[in-house]
């Protein structure tokens, strides 16, 4: 008896879930509305046009190079627009134009494309750029305004760098966004409002983000810089980039474990290494480079902790 049919043999996976790479990314849009909304609300109209520009130079500068390698163009998978908005909310609103573009271009090009695309780099292409350019232009990378006028953030005042004898600002306008720093990282609340969208949403999981800045939390408390202010550790878990970092970077799903108890050491390293630099390091702050450097790590730790083969029984 012969048959027509064959047996089609293809790869994993062979479920498909409804998610695609579109879906999330419009997901993670929508969750960065609210840090971006409060941004151009306490730093203006500058920084509306430094995300605008960030924005189209990360959109552009994909669709050009794949326009002229030949390759499909991806662009409306978002993922583009995704790296452009986060590196916007990880810079100063003064930032001159051309230097947002520039490391928007940067981003894309060297750090996501050279590699091979989507899913292929090795480190979060947003915080790479923001580290070049951080070596490139350490001056306007760190100039921050308020209200038109020029300061220290809230971290550089502990750390005593700049503005010796500055006060520090209250707790309620640290936690809402009122304060000097990059554009997308001051309000803890905005953050925290588009983290609870991911979760909902099942885009991240809780281990990443939770044991990143439980971890902060902790050592900051245990080794507290002794500055006099009340809930030290709250102060210093939501000054800074922490939220934006531990939310919406150190969770990208190309350069974070795979496997939930990786994810676990992955934070639990992030949230260390944070804590050291901004405490006993040369920098206020240390998200970006204790997130770069824990991206390294990934494939050993990935190697030690692989999930389950479906099917596979527990020794």
């Amino acid at each position: 008896m012969t048959t027509n049919r064959l047996l089609v043999v293809s790869s994993s996976p062979h479920l498909h879930g409804p998610q695609t790479v579109r879906s999330i990314m419009r997901m993670v849009l929508l969750a960065l509305l609210p840090a971006g909304f409060m941004g151009v609300v306490t730093f203006g109209v500058p920084a509306f046009w430094v995300i605008v520009t960030c924005t189209a130079s990360s959109v552009g500068t994909e669709a050009l190079w794949q326009k002229l390698t030949g390759r499909p163009v991806t662009v409306s998978d978002l993922s583009a627009a995704v790296t452009g908005l986060l590196l916007a909310y990880n810079l100063p609103p003064s930032i001159p134009l051309w230097m947002a573009a520039a490391g928007s271009a940067f981003a894309i090009l060297v750090v996501k494309q050279l590699y091979g695309g989507l899913g292929k780099n090795v480190v979060n292409p947003a915080l790479a750029a923001r580290a070049v350019m951080l070596t490139c232009w350490p001056v306007p990378m760190t100039t921050w305004t308020l209200d038109g006028v020029t300061g220290p953030t809230p971290l550089a005042i502990l750390k005593g760098t700049e503005a010796a004898g500055a006060s520090l600002p209250p707790f309620l306008d640290v936690f809402l966004g009122h304060v000097g720093g990059c554009i997308g990282e001051t309000s803890a609340l905005a953050l925290l409002l588009g983290g609870a969208l991911l979760l909902l949403e099942r885009v991240i999981t809780w281990h990443i983000p939770v044991t990143y800045i439980l971890t902060v939390g902790l050592l900051s408390w245990i080794l507290g810089r002794g500055a006099g202010i009340p809930a030290d550790a709250f102060y210093e878990v939501c000054a800074g980039g922490l939220f934006l970092g531990a939310i919406f970077m150190a969770t990208d799903y190309a350069t974070s474990p795979m496997d939930k108890s990786g994810q676990l050491v992955f934070a639990f390293g992030c949230g260390v290494l944070t804590t050291l630099i901004r405490l006993y390091g040369g920098y206020p702050e240390g998200v970006s480079y204790s997130i770069l450097i824990m991206n390294l790590t990934v494939p050993l730790i990935d190697r030690f902790f692989q999930p389950r083969i479906f099917g596979q029984e527990v020794k």
